[in-house]
């Protein structure tokens, strides 16, 4: 399977017509239908379905497009690190995160790095912590900033030192959202919006310590959908309040847990993977924003 005929491949899911696709990338009709051909030959499936004017993804196609952009990415990556680089510092960085009050510190030292070497570019993947160590494992991010607890098996990592602090979040009209602060006996018999992330969810459910087992209605891999979770019912979300920094939270109250719940985030990246130039500047340069 060439790296060419996938970018062939791409082009035509995107136009979802042969003929434009031929277009964009310059080249005959035929020949891009008998690459195609060939494709679904040697892949043993058939990647597409042919109308009189539009051509669309099977659903052995749509899997082969998400790889197919995953292995143009990486390959483009590849290249731009083997190639001769210019005096001055240029590249291409990578990083998954979440919602967390850390992305502050990231988007400085990003930002630091801009000012000091224009040439290079960055590109802020937010998602679940899974999907954020997915990207990482596969080579498509160089950093990832995530949630402690993290696999010290897998990754490499330096503690930030920005602690993640956990809320309570209900609507204003819920019976609790006049405390000033929220402790376990006020949750008992409440219903509960979990994280869905098994080491996070860990986390809340330590600190309920000998209390009552919590009512978890719900869980969630997302803050936001927690948070529509919480205005469409009754229910008490237990989040990042980091999380919600982007989110409109005006119809939503914010509680503190106390007794006090805090989670540490890390800078991780690939065990054994060396560092381009572009992105050992990018650590250095968040290490000495965060004075590690």
């Amino acid at each position: 399977m060439e790296i060419r005929v996938l970018r062939y491949f791409l082009a035509v899911a995107r136009e979802e017509n042969i003929s434009k696709a031929a277009e964009y990338l310059n080249m005959t009709q035929p020949t891009l239908s008998r690459q195609l051909a060939q494709l679904e030959e040697e892949t043993g499936k058939q990647l597409f379905k042919r109308g009189s004017k539009h051509i669309t993804l099977t659903e052995e196609g749509i899997l082969l497009r998400r790889r197919a952009q995953e292995i143009i990415d990486l390959a483009d990556r590849t290249l731009e690190e083997l190639s001769d680089r210019n005096k001055d510092l240029s590249g291409h960085l990578n990083i998954g995160t979440g919602g967390l009050a850390a992305n502050t510190l990231l988007i400085k030292a990003c930002e630091t790095m801009r000012q000091k070497y224009p040439n290079v570019h960055f590109s802020i993947f937010t998602g679940t912590a899974d999907l954020v160590q997915e990207r990482i494992d596969s080579g498509l991010a160089d950093f990832g900033i995530l949630l402690e607890p993290v696999s010290v098996e897998k990754y490499s990592f330096i503690r930030l030192p920005e602690k993640e602090r956990w809320i309570a979040l209900m609507r204003k009209d819920h019976p609790l959202a006049d405390r000033k602060e929220i402790q376990v006996e006020d949750l008992i018999n409440q219903q509960l919006v979990f994280p869905e992330r098994t080491g996070a969810r860990a986390e809340v459910i330590n600190w309920f310590q000998d209390g009552e087992e919590p009512e978890i209605a719900y869980t969630s891999n997302l803050s936001s959908t927690a948070a529509e979770i919480v205005m469409a019912s009754d229910a008490v979300a237990l989040i990042i309040d980091g999380a919600l920094t982007c989110y409109d939270t005006s119809s939503l109250v914010k509680i503190p847990l106390v007794p006090n719940l805090e989670s540490g985030t890390v800078l991780a990246y690939k065990k054994g993977v060396p560092f381009t130039a572009a992105a050992n500047e990018f650590f250095n340069t968040i290490r000495k924003i965060a004075r590690i």
